[in-house]
């Protein structure tokens, strides 16, 4: 399946800031926006099924991307969280992920199975040579030389930032393309960006990094793995409610039918007009 590469993203002198994307529709949206680059976040998706990014299954995560790739053309990055196991069941996330149309995958170093309580910040890691032979493994399953690699660490945390740039050196002699890890202070990105030497990839909401600290650093992808979904609960508890206690959503009926046909045109539902046009429905109002 042709995708879209995001190596010219990680070559660029630029930053580039890349949203969550859970489903096609949205997706599409970023893409009609700007955006070369979108991020299929596990713990986003876990809650959008309502459990943990540590209950996700390989097909489950493969299959989210594959409806994303085939509706739009945005550069998906794939959170493969711990790759699912250890280094034959990471081999096998990159060949489903990179199957279902992605240009990334992102692999950690924290111990399978994840657990939930991740998402509160206790988190365990595994030891440098396990998370470089999961690596090796998933490098070597790679068919497509475009399809990027990132190796993620929790070592900052946990062990420090020295401790968190040897294993990012050790990643990167793995095979690793990029290296995702969180400084805690700017101190720590600029040692980060001169010790590591390969393009850094950070996870912030944006614009806690000056982009001229971000450039100088190498790093050149920042994820933002949250916003679009908070934001996009917060409206829909917000009109909820208002349905449930006043009868509607607080919009007037215009400006919802506003907003109705413009998520049908973003849906690509005009491309499926066309050609019903053309056979099933010749007599359709235009």
């Amino acid at each position: 399946m042709p995708r879209t590469s995001i190596r010219p993203l990680l070559a660029a002198s630029g930053v580039t800031t890349v949203p969550v994307c859970l489903e096609p529709l949205a997706a599409r949206l970023i893409e009609r926006l700007g955006f070369p680059a979108a991020y299929l976040g596990g713990g986003a998706l876990g809650f959008s099924l309502a459990v943990s990014e540590a209950l996700l299954t390989t097909t489950e995560v493969a299959g989210a991307a594959r409806r994303i790739t085939q509706r739009s053309n945005v550069a998906l990055i794939v959170d493969g969280g711990v790759g699912f196991g250890d280094a034959v069941h990471a081999a096998r996330a990159v060949a489903e992920i990179e199957a279902a149309g992605a240009a990334a995958i992102e692999l950690e170093d924290q111990v399978a199975p994840k657990r939930a309580h991740h998402h509160r910040g206790h988190e365990h890691l595994v030891d440098t040579e396990t998370m470089v032979g999961k690596l090796e493994a998933a490098v070597a399953a790679r068919r497509d030389a475009e399809f990027v690699i990132i190796a993620r660490t929790s070592a900052v945390r946990h062990e420090g930032i020295d401790a968190a740039i040897e294993r990012s050196r050790a990643y990167r002699a793995a095979g690793a393309d990029a290296i995702l890890l969180a400084p805690r202070d700017e101190a720590e990105l600029a040692h980060a960006g001169r010790e590591i030497g390969a393009p850094l990839v950070m996870m912030s909401l944006a614009g806690r990094w000056p982009a001229h600290l971000l450039e100088a650093a190498g790093a050149r992808l920042v994820i933002d793995p949250f916003s679009g979904q908070v934001v996009m609960y917060r409206a829909l508890r917000d009109a909820l409610a208002a349905m449930r206690e006043r009868g509607t959503a607080g919009d007037e009926a215009d400006a919802l039918m506003a907003l109705y046909r413009e998520l049908q045109e973003v849906a690509g539902m005009e491309e499926l007009y066309a050609v019903e046009r053309r056979t099933t429905e010749r007599d359709a109002p235009r």
